[in-house]
């Protein structure tokens, strides 16, 4: 697709018999234009474009051509070429082969006297859940850590999928009902989950990976300006710890059992030694938390090393 702002009238040839559909790109993504068959009918973008300028738009011509061309007049060939010379696209571009991934995370607390053969069981019946074949990524086992005071949890459950779709039919699949039904409702004291979508978690971590799980409850009326700050200063993290080797980063959309916390990240790195090595820089750390302290009311946070693949017992 071409990115390009209208500037003067566009001669369109061998396309339908009466009126054609357009995508227009602009810096704040795309928006449909419809031609008519009316001279120089004046089109305006759709509701989420914020274009100011007015687009003039020529007729689609009824000739059937063998291919679609678009055409147009020298001068404002050039103007166009010059247009997108001296743009400068600050909004990223997603190309088409990236793809977005669900994160799913859920914290789980078990009860202190539990048998060590429930957790066992609870643990294997978890794992098992990748013979669905609707994750692209998934590990259940006991957490390294918990640094959080106020919210404490014993395991964690983390998992990828394609789609927000293939989260809801994992959901609800009898398998996955059956798990949380004997295994997990009858050994827990807490749980906690938050999805989100993510841009770098296109790769699953190995086995032997460690994770560093975070989850930020921000205050009360903070605006969008703020949030997105906090975003910002999050995801600059990777860039600052270089041992990170993947940092998903995003806004939960499951508020039923998020416990009021909106953004959620995950920092993969090679091993545990290399979250030691990641706390060892305090200064480093102090300066990155001091960017969002007025922004944040309380934060969750938790080590997790993946446990080796588990054969499916299902």
């Amino acid at each position: 697709m071409i990115h390009f702002n209208p500037i003067g009238p566009v001669r369109l040839a061998g396309f339908g018999p009466k009126s054609v559909q357009l995508y227009w790109a602009f810096s704040n993504g795309p928006s449909i234009v419809s031609l008519s068959n009316h001279p120089y009918h004046k089109c305006s973008p759709s509701q989420n474009s914020f274009m100011s300028s007015t687009m003039i738009c020529a007729p689609a011509r009824t000739r059937l051509l063998p291919s679609f061309s678009l055409t147009t007049t020298k001068p404002l060939f050039r103007r166009l070429n010059s247009l997108v010379l001296r743009r400068n696209f600050q909004t990223p571009i997603r190309m088409s082969g990236q793809q977005q991934i669900v994160e799913h995370v859920v914290l789980l607390k078990v009860k202190p006297d539990v048998e060590s053969s429930k957790v066992a069981a609870m643990l294997s019946g978890l794992n098992g859940l990748t013979s669905l074949e609707l994750t692209v990524h998934l590990s259940a086992g006991q957490l390294l850590r918990s640094r959080s005071s106020s919210l404490t949890f014993t395991h964690m459950l983390h998992s990828r999928y394609r789609s927000k779709e293939d989260l809801r039919e994992y959901a609800a699949h009898p398998e996955h009902v059956r798990v949380v039904t004997e295994n997990i409702k009858p050994i827990v004291d807490d749980i906690m989950a938050v999805d989100w979508m993510s841009d770098d978690a296109s790769v699953s971590p190995k086995p032997g990976s460690a994770m560093r799980v975070t989850f930020f409850k921000l205050k009360e009326n903070l605006g969008e300006n703020e949030k997105a700050r906090v975003l910002e200063v999050i995801g600059g993290i990777k860039d600052q710890f270089q041992s990170i080797d993947q940092l998903s980063l995003g806004e939960n959309f499951s508020h039923d059992r998020a416990k009021g916390y909106t953004i959620a990240s995950i920092a993969v790195l090679p091993g545990p030694a290399d979250l030691e090595a990641l706390d060892s820089n305090v200064e480093l750390v102090k300066l990155q938390k001091e960017k969002v302290r007025d922004s944040i009311e309380s934060v969750v946070v938790v080590d997790y090393v993946i446990p080796p693949p588990q054969v499916a017992n299902l």
